[in-house]
């Protein structure tokens, strides 16, 4: 906690706007907090279809401006993680049908110039009876548009901006709740609790990016119980084994107006999803349905030849869009885009409500508020994150395919498996690992699929990891390869490590 206990701004929540806000605003010079409830990015952002992009389908509800942003976005963050953010080319086949080719045409038109495309290749016309995308697909589908866009780590996103806040300055804390908020003089004096108990802190300004729990936070901690900004939209994946050998992604149209992706996942595994319905339980409560996998099983098998089954499923996942409540009639019509409303200033305590929002436009979405804070609690410094690598990011795009090689050159006694996974996830910090090792065994137990006891204590020493499920699912994703005996043992080996810290401490 801050030696004094007052803050410039305390943010609540750490999910990619939460997190993507602190890192803007303590680089201008402001003195930041971050609470989260739970874990970083266990919420929303780790339930993404795991994509930087555009967002194609948008042009349809004449989103220009989105899209534009998103664009101009995609190739910034490129450049800003280029290891956990990968070029990928996407085929979209040509279905009679449905939309003719001619509007798939213009749209990739317009989606390769809207943003100043200058790192990814421009669309481009296959055929498929003789281009090998054709070849997993069925023989109805001839001809094909191959167009560009990113994949991404989503919960890694999350948890970097997080990193390189704190590395900054910022006071983050991870399973801290705030429980209310109360106004006095012109500060907020604001309740948390964590895992010691109940503290306070004071903050000239508040900012709720809680996601899919803002209108909650707004209720329970600030008392306006009427609250309802926010339109919950459940998005459900499957992951099955892997479909087809090449690295290409498919975006397919669906007879309903919707599209899915299959994605190339994890090296051994395909993505599908997603899907739109409106949802209105708790978010924390969000399972996928049997009706969301029959509807994604049954799009999957439109396109390709062998018919996708569920026994091919080894994972699902599920998660709640909190969409600025627009009044659109569907689901899938709702805006993406994102909205921010403020109120106080003027010796007032200032607070900005952040509804809405997607992976991509997150730190155009943080500019957006921190220039909001501008005008309520005073200007501190300039727009900086643009040209700012995240951790592990700090090397040329175009490095970064070849940044596992360097790994085996300064090792040779690391896998080739190993040393791309670990450049894939932590880029040059992946050097912190490895720092003073000279021989697998010197990183310590391999759990399995090349987690080591020295990876996992670095993720509980840099990146606030405190349970298996934080090592597994969200700073890796190891989960979907190892069993549940295996995450009972790395809860048993993190205790000891506490244990062993605060033995230390002591």
């Amino acid at each position: 906690m801050n030696k004094h206990g007052t803050y410039d701004v305390l943010v609540v929540g750490g999910g990619i706007n939460g997190c993507g806000i602190a890192r803007d605003l303590i680089g201008r010079g402001y003195t930041v907090a971050l609470a989260e409830k739970a874990d970083f990015a266990s919420g929303t952002s780790s339930w993404s279809t795991k994509l930087i992009h555009g967002g194609l389908r948008y042009l349809e509800h004449y989103e220009f401006r989105l899209v534009r942003e998103a664009l101009i976005e995609r190739e910034v963050l490129m450049s800003m993680a280029p290891h956990i953010i990968r070029p990928l080319r996407f085929i979209l086949p040509h279905h009679k049908g449905l939309r003719p080719a001619w509007m798939l045409r213009l749209g990739l038109f317009a989606y390769d110039n809207l943003g100043g495309r200058k790192l990814l290749p421009a669309t481009r016309t296959l055929d498929l009876r003789s281009d090998p995308a054709g070849a997993p697909l069925g023989k109805d589908y001839g001809k094909a548009f191959e167009y560009s866009d990113c994949s991404v780590d989503d919960a890694r996103l999350v948890i970097l901006n997080a990193r390189d806040a704190a590395d900054r300055g910022a006071t983050i804390m991870p399973r801290t709740e705030v429980v209310s908020a109360r106004t006095e003089g012109d500060l907020w004096r604001v309740t948390l609790r964590g895992a010691d108990g109940e503290s306070e802190i004071s903050a000239r300004a508040l900012v709720n990016a809680a996601g899919p729990w803002v209108d909650r936070v707004l209720g329970s901690a600030l008392g306006r119980n009427d609250a309802h900004n926010v339109r919950l939209v459940q998005g459900s994946h499957i992951v099955v084994k892997k479909l087809y050998d090449h690295d290409r992604a498919y975006i397919f149209q669906n007879s309903d107006g919707r599209i899915i992706f299959a994605i190339p996942y994890e090296d051994d595994f395909t993505l599908i999803g997603t899907t739109d319905q409106d949802y209105t339980g708790d978010p924390q409560d969000v399972k996928i349905t049997p009706e969301e996998t029959r509807y994604l099983l049954d799009a999957a098998s439109e396109y390709f030849a062998k018919p996708v089954l569920e026994e091919n499923i080894v994972w699902t996942f599920s998660g709640v869009r909190p969409l600025f409540d627009d009044g659109a009639s569907k689901a899938q019509e709702a805006t993406r885009d994102y909205v921010l409303r403020s109120e106080g200033g003027d010796g007032r305590p200032a607070l900005v409500n952040v509804f809405g929002g997607k992976l991509t436009t997150y730190r155009r979405l943080a500019e957006s508020a921190a220039e909001k804070l501008a005008g309520l609690i005073g200007a501190k410094g300039e727009p900086w994150t643009a040209g700012a690598p995240l951790p592990g990011g700090n090397m040329p795009v175009d490095e970064a395919q070849r940044f596992s090689a360097r790994l085996t050159a300064m090792c040779p006694w690391l896998p080739e498996e190993n040393a791309r996974r670990l450049a894939r996830l932590y880029g040059t910090r992946a050097l912190a690992i490895l720092d003073g090792a000279d021989s697998l065994e010197s990183l310590g137990r391999d759990f399995g699929a090349g987690l080591t006891a020295r990876e996992i204590t670095y993720l509980m020493d840099h990146e606030w990891a405190q349970t298996a499920e934080d090592v597994l699912w969200r700073r890796t994703k190891l989960g979907i390869r190892l069993s549940p005996d295996v995450a009972e043992e790395i809860t048993a080996f993190m205790q000891d490590e506490k244990q062993d810290s605060s033995a230390i401490v002591t």
